[in-house]
């Protein structure tokens, strides 16, 4: 049996305020346990305050567990670092550069120094092949609010695909989008991972969406004290389209098992909670 490319151990999280002791703690996550394999498509999915963005977080780098362990490709994850790239649902391009630049900026941190140093021409390849890979090869020139929304998130997976990742970490990457949008780029997205062959962790509110781009569906329960409820392995074949899935019986049933899960059977735990 593989050895899981990442794996999170026995995860707790607690937030506690500065200044205080008890008060001011917040348990967030608790007892999180999950093995993803190389090239695998994971989505965190569950009901606001269940920790998903946290867990994300975590395997980011961007904060420690107060107990437990995260280990990506055999190292321990300690700190960001450039083999896990992050995606949120804000864009995060800075105003003042280009599209082009915003791309460059990050090629140029991680390849434009150090033993494996590149040359700028090598730099420049690398920022318009990550463009052209979102279709934006022709907005290069232009700045962020030049372009629509759906433009800008397209940068911004540029951006992180640009440094090429071991890992793919998206915190509700079309969250902000209209409709007819996020469905382009979810379709684009499976586009992308399919020739990248990257590993995703993916935060969404959107079953849909889960069900569409997932190898796997990891369902939280509700907070505090969240944690893994259930892993639904999605077995239907790639390359996926949005139209003949719709009315396939099995992605139906997917469908039905992730609702029933939040609406149901969570649903009902929250009302004893009340």
């Amino acid at each position: 049996m593989s050895t899981p490319f990442i794996e999170v151990r026995d995860v707790e999280m607690v937030f506690t305020a500065k200044g205080s002791r008890n008060r001011g703690r917040f348990h967030a996550l608790r007892d999180i346990r999950l093995d993803i394999k190389r090239g695998e498509f994971v989505t965190l999915i569950g009901h606001s305050g269940c920790g998903k963005s946290t867990l994300l977080n975590l395997i980011a780098g961007l904060t420690l567990p107060t107990a437990g362990s995260l280990i990506c490709d055999g190292r321990e994850i300690a700190a960001p670092g450039p083999e896990r790239a992050v995606v949120f649902q804000n864009h995060s391009l800075l105003p003042w550069l280009t599209c082009f630049d915003n791309v460059h900026l990050g090629v140029e941190r991680v390849f434009g120094s150090g033993e494996k140093r590149e040359s700028k021409a090598q730099l420049k390849a690398r920022t318009d092949a990550a463009l052209a890979l979102v279709n934006m090869s022709h907005a290069a020139t232009k700045r962020p609010h030049e372009i629509s929304g759906g433009m800008k998130q397209r940068v911004g997976i540029a951006r992180a695909l640009a440094i090429e990742p071991k890992v793919l970490l998206m915190d509700e990457p079309f969250g902000a989008l209209d409709a007819l949008t996020r469905a382009k780029l979810q379709d684009e997205l499976i586009k992308i991972v399919a020739r990248t062959a990257s590993t995703v962790v993916m935060v969404t509110h959107d079953v849909d969406e889960a069900v569409l781009l997932s190898d796997r569906v990891v369902m939280m329960t509700n907070g505090p004290a969240a944690t893994i409820g259930e892993v639904m392995a999605v077995r239907l074949p790639r390359p996926r389209s949005r139209l003949e899935l719709a009315e396939n019986a099995e992605y139906v049933h997917y469908r039905k098992e992730v609702l029933d899960f939040l609406y149901t059977r969570h649903g009902h735990v929250e009302k004893e909670a009340a």
